[in-house]
């Protein structure tokens, strides 16, 4: 038996319980991975949310797209072996003290990288890595990234900057230092970001892509208005104005490219790259699985910075 989180009913955090659920032995191309912690995305709260539906046929639904952990066992045809330590995403259940998972979806778990870094590397980086093919960022480019000290806004960072760009990143005023450090030229979002965001193209140049992780209007606004050529603007959270303005919408969702070519070819480039030492990932918080709940309800409240755990 394992302790899973599962939502028990569509709505808020309170849904969410731990219970035990029957382990399956791992089958053909499968291996049991003992967790050594669980990504958390606005993903895993969505689906349980009603925004996707309320079909009572997926109750009790298990959570958790991404994991770090340990192969307790491997099946047939899978090369990975006991004791390997490992990163997966996609999965289907990650909040849970042991999962069997496909074995195409693991990577090696990058050495330098604590277990709860290691959690939060897959789904994010995914995600940056499209955003940037979408926009086509390279080395002559002027890049905005809003949303910068989220998990997927962090890794976008780093990534436009080893791809040579110079990145101007939006967030709080308590997370500059950390995008300074990244190597981005942090502006505070809130009233008057278009005018700080003109204003810093006079150390930068015109910005000449733009990514959105935030979806709010005042992102998108600015990004229409600064970038020249809207094929070189991608949202993965504005969905509702994307088309609209003439911007790429990706991920899921009606009309989203969800690019699963690229997200699947970037799992063990991301992996290279933190094993290299030259992609961090940065944890917010960590919390127990009985705490999921807690998880969720500070994911949905804000913007933290980087990226938030469960340690089963």
């Amino acid at each position: 038996m394992s302790r899973v989180v599962v939502a028990q009913a569509y709505g808020g955090p309170e849904a969410l319980a731990v219970v035990e659920a029957q382990e399956s032995p791992p089958g053909p191309g499968e291996a049991l991975v003992e967790v050594r912690a669980a990504g958390v995305n606005p993903a895993d709260w969505k689906r349980y949310s009603g925004l996707w539906g309320t079909d009572p046929s997926r109750l009790p639904m298990r959570l958790g797209y991404e994991v770090a952990g340990v192969v307790l066992e491997a099946g047939p045809g899978v090369e990975q072996a006991v004791g390997d330590e490992v990163i997966a995403w996609p999965v289907a259940g990650g909040y849970a003290e042991r999962l069997v998972v496909p074995a195409r979806v693991l990577a090696p778990r990058p050495a330098g990288l604590s277990w709860a870094q290691s959690a939060g590397l897959l789904l994010s980086g995914a995600a940056a890595v499209h955003l940037l093919a979408a926009t086509r960022v390279g080395p002559d480019d002027v890049v905005l990234v809003h949303g910068g000290s989220g998990g997927v806004g962090l890794l976008a960072v780093q990534l436009a900057a080893l791809a040579g760009a110079r990145v101007v990143a939006t967030a709080s005023p308590a997370s500059h230092d950390d995008l300074r450090q990244l190597g981005a030229h942090p502006v505070a979002y809130g009233p008057g970001l278009l005018d700080r965001l003109e204003a810093i193209t006079a150390q930068t140049g015109p910005f000449t892509a733009a990514l959105d992780t935030v979806g709010e209007d005042e992102a998108l606004d600015a990004s229409v208005a600064l970038v020249e050529d809207r094929s070189r603007i991608a949202t993965i959270a504005g969905v509702a104005r994307a088309a609209e303005l003439g911007i790429a919408t990706l991920g899921a969702g009606a009309g989203a490219d969800p690019g699963n070519d690229i997200r699947d070819a970037a799992r063990s480039r991301l992996a290279r790259l933190a094993d290299e030492g030259v992609l961090d990932v940065i944890v917010s918080r960590t919390y127990p699985l009985e705490d999921a709940g807690r998880a969720h309800s500070d994911s949905r409240g804000g913007h933290p910075r980087g990226k938030l755990v469960l340690i089963p």
